[in-house]
């Protein structure tokens, strides 16, 4: 059997692998991109698939496919959305940068398809890679709108479900945890005491305000740009055409997608995908810093806080017997660091790669959005699952160190002023002994009212 078939197109022959499901433009863009030997990601293959297929629905109810396999057609772009055809998308990332060369990659990836499931022998006619499946259709407003199906759907399907589960683990802990006490700290030393359940429930709040910046980041997505055709004039497209499209994602996946209120500004413009990453980027921040202070809460176990225990995953050290790390806290920080560098790459790309009627910026674009909504999915399911779930309290821990803290003082300072509670903190640290010994020596207040100024779960408000 030949190893290759020989294809043409506009520029002339083209020699692709027999069995390949794509074609010559296709062909073309593999020899000349071998940049990171990374395809588009499957999300991204997949709404590419998605958005085939409702404008080839749109083009059928508008009359014009009629003398093509449509059943077969729509088949086709089916199983290019349900991922069956994936590895028929050899394109790298680092490509044009207006996606055209993944978008005929589809287009002829679904021709051929369509030839195989319904029995065709040639492609010219009854189908044809730009006349039918890119009918009414650019790769400038196909491949953003693919972006944006992609990514809201990634963000609702995986990462709002994973932060949820996030907020309801860390609720649970604070709501078991609220009755012990422990000591505050403000800039890594001793403050006023909290309850511990306190200091976790902030967190759990943090990943709760986490879902509803994600759920931002969708209607940051909403408006698609299909219908836009080559410069936001919808050259070749019918009027009706993008509305439609839209109507029929947006029944397909539940998500509101609608028309580009203007094809100029959707054709030209990611600012939609810059600021869906930054509520991304934010939600990253609050992923690092929960996983990082629970890190510092199960430092120890002997020498450091030792106010958590979490749970033994893995031996922590190839040359300390014994040792365990948080290695779920430092799994998800990396993660979050790179979602906060894909930033970056995002915003760079908003603001350099659009001139006059197209951004050229968009498959690394895209890349990055999926990434990270892919990474603080995993990383957080992972960090709830295997870490958050399991964790621990050290009461006694946490306990034994309020009476030893200086910041009791605080409570004192209505009493007796604030540069007399300093002093007596100064001296108690000189000295080793606490607070209460301190006024008790010196006779500064009746037991009774020290014993209620300096109770700390009044100063706790549980």
């Amino acid at each position: 059997m030949a190893q290759f078939r020989s294809e043409r197109d506009s520029m002339g022959e083209v020699r692709v692998p027999a069995d390949a499901l794509y074609g010559p433009q296709t062909q073309r863009a593999v020899e000349n991109f071998p940049i990171s030997g990374r395809p588009l990601p499957p999300e991204l293959i997949h709404s590419l698939g998605m958005v085939k297929w409702a404008a080839a629905s749109v083009n059928r109810d508008l009359g014009l496919l009629n003398d093509q396999p449509i059943d077969a057609l729509l088949a086709a772009c089916r199983e290019v959305a349900d991922g069956k055809l994936d590895d028929q998308f050899p394109v790298d990332v680092f490509q044009t940068g207006s996606g055209t060369s993944s978008n005929m990659n589809a287009n002829e990836v679904i021709t051929l398809r369509t030839m195989e499931l319904s029995g065709e022998k040639s492609p010219f006619p009854p189908i044809h890679p730009n006349d039918h499946v890119n009918l009414g259709q650019s790769s400038n407003d196909v491949f953003p709108t693919a972006i944006h199906v992609a990514a809201a759907r990634a963000i609702r399907e995986r990462l709002i479900p994973a932060l949820e589960r996030c907020a309801v683990a860390l609720f649970e802990k604070s709501a078991a945890w609220r009755g012990i006490l422990k000591i505050g700290r403000t800039h890594l030393t001793d403050a006023v005491p909290i309850a511990l359940g306190q200091e976790i429930g902030g967190m759990a709040r943090q990943m709760e305000l986490s879902v509803q910046r994600a759920r931002k980041a969708i209607e940051a997505l909403h408006e698609l740009p299909i219908g836009g055709t080559a410069v936001g004039t919808g050259v070749n497209a019918h009027a009706e055409f993008g509305r439609r499209v839209c109507k029929l994602l947006a029944e397909e996946t539940g998500i509101p997608f609608v028309e580009a209120a203007d094809h100029f500004e959707a054709n030209a413009r990611r600012d939609g995908l810059v600021e869906c990453h930054g509520l991304l980027r934010t939600v990253a921040v609050a992923l690092f810093s929960v996983a990082d202070n629970i890190r510092w809460l199960a430092s120890g176990p002997r020498c450091g806080l030792a106010e958590i225990t979490l749970p033994d995953r893995q031996p922590g050290s190839s040359i300390m017997p014994g040792k365990v790390n948080p290695v779920l806290c430092e799994s998800a920080m990396q993660a979050a660091a790179r979602v906060m560098g894909n930033d970056q790459t995002v915003v760079f790309c908003g603001a350099a790669g659009g001139h006059f009627q197209l951004n050229v910026m968009m498959p690394v674009v895209a890349d990055a959005v999926l990434e990270s909504a892919r990474l603080l999915s995993n990383a957080t399911d992972a960090f709830t699952k295997y870490c958050l779930s399991g964790m621990e309290a050290n009461a006694a821990t946490c306990e034994a160190a309020v009476e030893q803290s200086l910041a009791l003082a605080t409570a004192l300072t209505p009493l007796i002023g604030y540069d007399r509670a300093a002093e007596l903190a100064k001296e108690a640290l000189a000295s080793g002994r606490t607070i209460r010994q301190l006024c008790r020596e010196k006779n500064l207040l009746p037991d009774e009212q020290l014993a209620e100024a300096l109770d700390p779960r009044r100063m706790t408000n549980i």
